[in-house]
């Protein structure tokens, strides 16, 4: 036993290995399916028998600033999201301290984004509807005749 074990920590060499395995490859998505860190707008993904639901969170952009479109299989979401800037009376309702205070630390993204989704073989580009509200862009896209379950009866 006394050869395996040369009196150091096994356990902390192995948390050490996976803290710099994560910052090696910390900006990585960990799949294919996985989006990238910081991504704007965030989205999720679902289905049901009948269409896929894309739901894309873009707080702080008005409809009319946003363009959807499908071509090939990919449903492409872009447009720009202003930077939060004081009107005329210096309040925006974002900034508490006024139009003279300097920005140290920016989280919010703000500037043009565009955001590609593959859509799965199913879907039916002729079956698309968007609709804004309150921030969220929701998008049902239809899914073709032919690939909707149905019941076969055994004879």
């Amino acid at each position: 036993m006394s050869d395996l074990y040369s009196g150091t920590d096994l356990f902390g060499e192995f948390d050490r290995l996976q803290r710099q395995m994560a910052s090696l490859f910390g900006g990585l998505p960990s799949s294919i399916r996985a989006g990238r860190s910081g991504a704007f707008p965030q989205v999720n993904i679902g289905t049901t028998d009948d269409s896929i639901e894309i739901v894309a969170f873009a707080p702080g952009v008005k409809a009319a600033e946003l363009d959807v479109s499908i071509d090939k299989g990919l449903l492409t979401i872009s447009g720009e999201r202003k930077p939060a800037r004081p009107d005329a009376s210096g309040d925006t309702g974002d900034d508490p301290t006024g139009s003279d205070a300097r920005t140290y630390a920016q989280e919010r993204f703000a500037g043009a984004f565009r955001r590609v989704i593959e859509l799965p073989q199913n879907a039916d580009p002729d079956k698309v509807e968007a609709r804004y509200t309150n921030g969220c862009l929701s998008i049902t896209v239809g899914k073709r005749e032919v690939s909707k379950p149905r019941a076969i009866t055994i004879q």
